[in-house]
């Protein structure tokens, strides 16, 4: 049976996002947790429905766009990039010719040495105290992971920042390893929101519209999804 992305599951998502916030993020935590969910399909549902509320200039429109683009590829590290490049032809199918982007928003002339020390300050904001503890375990059990992490994920890919903020990267990451269903890494970035400046209610909504989303998608999780802990160590 084909899995749709209809009004009223749009709209239920919408809702569970606390309403005293001045942004929403649902759609782009919506989008990545069916992205990872492996439908495709759903993304482009939920791109449509949002496109249709937006009501202003130009450039809102392209930055919703941007951010439904940017927030793909930086699932695609941890939900894996066949799904996500799938989530992004899909998308691309039913996006407006004026919202299109034709070159690079990252600028490939900046040496791999700034993306590292950038990747080590963000992965260092992300991850507060516990940031030692987690990059020694990537050096550890593979250097060329730890490397790879500061520099290309949280330097290059997570730690661009003029389209989705940290906080919004730390939704992405949040919402893809739900549907993903790796507890350890779902522990780390919903405290990783935390320190990015989300709310606990705020976060706690997020992890519901991932799960409710995914779950609508089909995923079925071995241990259930762990909880926002009230402060993190």
């Amino acid at each position: 049976m084909t899995f749709k992305a209809n009004a009223t599951l749009l709209s239920h998502l919408k809702s569970i996002y606390p309403s005293s916030s001045a942004i929403n993020p649902w759609y782009i935590v919506s989008a990545v947790a069916f992205s990872a969910s492996n439908e495709p399909e759903a993304v482009p549902e939920v791109f449509n429905y949002v496109l249709s509320e937006v009501t202003g200039k130009h450039e809102q429109r392209l930055l919703l766009a941007r951010k439904f683009r940017d927030a793909l590829l930086k699932s695609g590290l941890t939900s894996g990039y066949s799904k996500a490049i799938n989530s992004l032809a899909a998308l691309h199918a039913v996006m407006p010719p004026e919202l299109l982007d034709t070159k690079m928003l990252r600028d490939p002339s900046i040496p791999l040495q700034d993306y590292e020390q950038n990747g080590r300050a963000f992965f260092r904001a992300t991850y507060g105290d516990t940031a030692d503890s987690v990059q020694t375990l990537l050096d550890t059990i593979y250097p060329d992971m730890g490397y790879f992490s500061n520099t290309i994920g949280y330097g290059y890919t997570y730690g661009f920042t003029d389209i989705l903020s940290p906080l919004e990267t730390s939704y992405v990451l949040v919402a893809s390893l739900i549907a993903s269903d790796t507890p350890l890494q779902i522990n780390w970035h919903l405290d990783g929101a935390r320190r990015n400046g989300a709310t606990l209610e705020e976060v706690k909504a997020v992890r519901q519209i991932a799960i409710e989303a995914a779950s609508a998608a089909g995923v079925k999780w071995k241990a259930g999804v762990p909880e926002v802990r009230e402060s993190q160590d």
